[in-house]
């Protein structure tokens, strides 16, 4: 049970996040009532370095500290999650950014969080343009349904005719050598620097594949072996594809993975929605992911405490 902290406020003291802490977080960020990617496990754990995530405990309520989206020499905060009422951690996060002489700023907040940080104080509020993520209809995605689908269909369809006796299979524990060893064979991308601190990342999670226990998919055809695979996590009614990776000179190899993983997660979990998170402002990925018609986009916003 949540004891208040209104009457002396605890030091908060902060400890690096990493693989190690998977177990202690995973329970809170399920009580997480956004859709948004930055409140997974994944979203968490495999940016920890790149954003310095640093977390700590109170109350039944995780604090995290990193920096902000969009600019990485600035402090910054998640939405602390748990039994804690927001106005409590919010004092806390208060005295703790007064006692470092940091400002109070939180990152990469929801939308329909904003108003209840602008109830705590005066705040100046900032979109952060090129991280919404994007939220689709998972049988949309699994079923490429109706006239603006048919494109995609195209490709499935010519990419199941190419390669006959390809199959789907999950992501086990003793697949992950396959896996390291066709991202290492993924030529580079040179154009974006987080390229390749996300295949880094990728691998990491894969070496502690057992302990993240979430969904993975691989496909496999006879002719290349594997071409295509997808990492997701799955919180309430929401799977979250945090991977996807496949042979772009294999045609239709991408469109095959995408609808088959969320059919896959369809049939296992009976999702309703799929985010496919944000494009970074990202030309190229911004139009394939338009490409499968959102059903919206979820906004995020820095909220920064002036007070």
């Amino acid at each position: 049970m949540y004891l208040s902290t209104t009457a002396v406020l605890p030091r908060l003291r902060f400890h690096k996040m990493d693989y190690s802490s998977v177990d202690t977080i995973r329970h809170l960020l399920a009580r997480s009532h956004s859709r948004t990617c930055d409140y997974t496990l994944a979203g968490m754990i495999m940016w920890a370095h790149y954003f310095n995530y640093e977390y700590t405990i109170v109350g039944n309520t995780l604090f995290v500290k990193g920096v902000e989206e969009n600019d990485r020499s600035t402090p910054a905060f998640s939405i602390p999650i748990g039994e804690m009422p927001l106005s409590e951690s919010v004092a806390l996060l208060k005295e703790y950014c007064r006692d470092e002489n940091i400002p109070l700023v939180f990152s990469a907040v929801p939308e329909d969080r904003v108003e209840e940080l602008r109830q705590l104080g005066d705040c100046h509020v900032e979109e952060l343009t090129d991280w919404a993520d994007y939220l689709y209809n998972a049988r949309d995605l699994a079923t490429l349904p109706g006239n603006r689908y048919s494109k995609k269909r195209n490709h499935v369809n010519r990419f199941t005719s190419d390669h006959p006796g390809t199959t789907l299979v999950d992501l086990t524990p003793e697949m992950v050598p396959q896996i390291k060893d066709f991202i290492n064979s993924l030529p580079p991308d040179r154009e974006h620097v987080t390229a390749q601190i996300e295949r880094n990342e990728v691998i990491r999670l894969l070496d502690h594949w057992d302990s993240v226990h979430m969904d993975g998919a691989v496909l496999v055809t006879p002719d290349h072996g594997i071409v295509a695979f997808a990492i997701g996590e799955v919180i309430a009614d929401t799977l979250y594809v945090h991977i996807e990776k496949m042979l772009h000179d294999i045609n239709g190899a991408g469109e095959t993975i995408n609808k088959e993983f969320a059919a896959m997660m369809l049939e296992r979990y009976g999702v309703t929605f799929i985010n496919r998170e944000e494009d970074a402002g990202d030309e190229g990925l911004r139009r394939a992911k338009e490409s499968y018609h959102p059903l919206m986009m979820l906004r995020k916003y820095n909220v920064a405490f002036t007070d």
